[in-house]
């Protein structure tokens, strides 16, 4: 399949289908997780629809040329939050899977180091190649398509170039 091109708009309203999709389902939880840096956006809008607490936990497993070279997986040893301490049930969300790797080893980071027993995960992209599905998404693809979101023309400029 060809590469995904999507646009702000595109993108905002993709996660107001997920939120939609989240709500309608009836689940409640008290917190939202989000892996950033992709998943920063996402969670920030649901945590505002929700009203809902936000944590962030960085993982990264993506670098080369583009950012676009998987590479071996590394989560935070810590979470940033406001809260004394995370709360269940939880909606871990990122912006897509695609091997399923992240979403699991962060799921599984959540129950041993913090006491969460009640995880759903969040997704816009669920690809065919993950290992788990996502208990919400809003696009599916059988195929392995690379997503090109707005945000990352970010990582292939520097300030200086936004001078010109």
């Amino acid at each position: 399949m060809a590469d995904v091109y999507v646009s702000w708009d595109e993108y905002h309203r993709l996660i107001e289908k997920l939120a939609v999709k989240i709500d309608r389902s009836g689940w409640q939880f008290h917190q939202i997780v989000c892996l950033a840096k992709g998943g920063l956006r996402v969670g920030d809008i649901l945590c505002r629809l929700f009203r809902q607490p936000l944590a962030i936990l960085y993982a990264a497993s993506y670098g080369g040329q583009n950012q676009q070279i998987r590479g071996e997986l590394t989560i935070s040893s810590n979470l940033a939050m406001i809260e004394a301490k995370l709360d269940s049930p939880l909606l871990l969300v990122d912006d897509l899977v695609d091997s399923g790797i992240t979403l699991q080893k962060t799921s599984i980071l959540l129950q041993e180091k913090y006491g969460i027993t009640n995880i759903k995960t969040a997704v816009i992209w669920y690809k065919a190649a993950s290992i788990i599905k996502p208990d919400y998404y809003v696009e599916y693809y059988p195929d392995n398509p690379w997503i090109h979101q707005p945000f990352e023309r970010y990582e292939l400029i520097t300030p200086k170039d936004l001078l010109d």
